[in-house]
């Protein structure tokens, strides 16, 4: 990063390191002075650069800002005065909110698409190539990513402490980011109605903003010395939007890493709050591989007296380094919809395995534990700690070079339809490619993985509604997404299959029955949430503002008509009130306040 630094290829733009309340109650953890982002040759005023162009449009006054000015000479961003926005007088104004936003966003996808993240360019869930960042949106306790105004739409509010400013915390900036980035690898989430897959939305937002502020280095430093190496009263690290959970619940964080949730314990919660176990999950997976690392440590220590041992911070970062590529990575495993926290937790441990095989040290049985304790796995699942071979081929009846698959949609379709049966795809369904890419990753050491060619296909199962608990649209057709995420290196081997089968599957063997009873399960799950939504009065029509900061009252779920059939899915935003489940059915539903 220096290196880079130093030729010019980033530069320094000042952030918080969390918010202005930790900034005022943690000077040690005020304003990252060090933040850096990559430089890019079309950056220019507003802040603009490729993938986004700042907005700072306010809704409640109708006022529109002037944007930040880019200085080419000295790659800094200056007030419309000429006023240094780096400077201690510059953070005051509206142009700092400007260019912290988009500093913040900025830096974070150069995060997932780079070696340690995804390895890859991330398209978004929209038309188009910039997404607009909103810093002053209007007045509300609110923050939200939009599809539909292709935009993140940060509020402010006043407190008893004076005003806050959402788009001045890099959790909220992070957390709304994360439902972009998560919109742009899986589409079809939005056409989910189980709040399962609403929940796994809200944690990549948390987990986002988890693992940015893991990675700053001072930031880290300050953790490290807090907890004094005990990660589970790493409160300041774990608690998300400090300022913002002050203001509005008068509790010090609007969520949590730092809990003990269940499956069990939030199976009618609302999305918000089942999410939490996830995250919560995710942080088990942190303090147990430091654990293994600290154990490791001390055994080499007894077998060699005069070794000299890792510090806590180095050991604390190689954990940090290894929870991010373990947790990032494996989006690409996951199914291309109806996603579940075990989906998730399964495609951890495949990519562990991959980049990890023998594992030595028995990382992959932490993980496995830490997802057993939240019930998100089960004792049934302990099989996918057996050993077996890394890679596997596939049995197909018509070979394709991987590089014809990988080389379009197109492509990619011919190989699907051609090896149908062996694939288990109903041989009448309208197939679909979601998407296509080729990823490049890197291992925790450093070293080049296997090129993964990534391939999402979908088709739609018909399902008949049928009975007063649907009401209004009983006697309508509506239908269930299907499909699959199948993962094949740059030799053809298969690296991972997520499959979420319909109940149309051909054949009698054991792996085509156990489809089908999936697929059936599938169906009547889908079939009682659905009717679940309509009896609580938590879907009504779409809606859109063109200006995204301006829709007041949107449902949670959307019901649309679409070639014929019925369309539900979650409404084109995230925000960050709980209005969002049965907590709250059969109220006006809003997206700020």
């Amino acid at each position: 990063m220096s290196v880079q630094s130093d030729i010019g290829l980033r530069f320094n733009v000042n952030v918080y390191f969390k918010d202005p309340l930790v900034a005022k109650s943690n000077p040690a953890a005020k304003i990252d002075v060090n933040f850096e982002v990559p430089w890019e040759p079309g950056i220019s005023d507003g802040p603009t650069s490729a993938r986004f162009a700042v907005v700072d449009y306010d809704s409640s006054t109708g006022k529109l800002e002037e944007p930040a000015r880019w200085d080419e000479k000295t790659s800094t961003f200056l007030s419309p005065g000429g006023l240094d926005l780096n400077s201690n007088r510059g953070r005051s104004s509206p142009q700092f909110r400007q260019i912290s936003v988009w500093a913040t966003v900025q830096h974070t996808l150069d995060f997932f698409e780079g070696g340690r993240g995804l390895g890859r360019r991330i398209e978004w869930g929209f038309d188009g190539n910039r997404l607009l960042l909103v810093p002053t949106a209007g007045y509300g306790e609110n923050a939200y990513y939009d599809r539909m105004s292709k935009s993140l739409q940060f509020y402010w509010f006043m407190s008893d402490d004076g005003r806050v400013n959402t788009c001045e915390s890099s959790d909220i900036v992070n957390h709304e980011f994360g439902h972009a980035v998560l919109d742009g690898l899986r589409p079809y989430y939005y056409d989910s109605i189980l709040t399962e897959t609403g929940a796994f939305h809200e944690f990549m937002g948390d987990l986002t903003a988890l693992l940015m502020a893991f990675r700053n280095n001072a930031f880290r430093k300050i953790i490290v010395d807090q907890s004094k190496g005990d990660l589970a009263d790493a409160k300041l690290l774990a608690s998300l939007a400090e300022q913002f959970g002050k203001a509005v619940n008068d509790q010090p964080y609007l969520r949590t890493a730092l809990n003990e949730k269940k499956m069990s314990e939030v199976a009618n919660a609302n999305s918000h709050t089942m999410s939490q176990v996830l995250t919560g999950s995710v942080f088990d997976v942190m303090i147990a591989l430091l654990d293994v690392r600290k154990a490791r440590e001390l055994d080499r220590k007894k077998a060699n007296p005069t070794r000299r041992l890792a510090s806590l911070d180095q050991l604390f970062w190689y954990t940090i380094d290894h929870m991010q590529m373990c947790a990032i990575q494996p989006l690409d495993f996951l199914p291309p919809c109806d996603v579940t926290f075990r989906d998730y937790a399964l495609a951890i441990l495949r990519g562990e395995k991959i980049t990890n095989p023998v594992d030595p040290d028995g990382f992959r049985e932490a993980i496995f534990e830490a997802f057993l304790k939240r019930e998100i796995l089960t004792e049934a699942d302990r099989a996918v700690l057996d050993p077996t071979p890394v890679f596997t081929r596939l049995d197909l009846a018509v070979f394709h070079s991987i590089d014809d698959i990988s080389a379009s949609r197109g492509g990619a379709y011919r190989f699907l339809d051609d090896n149908r049966r062996g694939l288990l795809i109903p041989p009448t369904a309208d197939l679909m490619v979601a998407d296509i890419a080729r990823a490049r990753k890197l291992t925790t050491e450093g070293r080049q993985q296997s090129d993964q060619i990534v391939l999402q296909y979908i088709w739609k199962e018909e399902v008949a509604l049928s009975g007063a608990e649907f009401g209004k649209f009983n006697g309508e057709r509506t239908a269930m997404h299907c499909g699959a995420t199948i993962v094949l290196d740059q030799n053809g081997n298969l690296i991972h299959w997520s499959r979420k089968p319909g109940t149309e599957v051909l054949g009698t063997d054991d792996l085509r029955k156990a489809e089908r009873v999936e697929g059936l399960a599938r169906r009547s799950r889908f079939l009682k949430d659905l009717a679940d939504r309509i009896r609580l009065g938590m879907i009504g029509d779409s809606q859109f503002s063109p200006l995204g900061v301006l829709a007041r009252a949107i449902p949670p779920y959307e019901v649309s008509h679409r070639d014929g059939l019925l369309t539900f899915g979650m409404a084109p935003h995230f925000n960050l009130n709980h209005d969002d489940d049965q907590e709250v059915g059969g109220r006006q539903w809003q997206i700020s306040s």
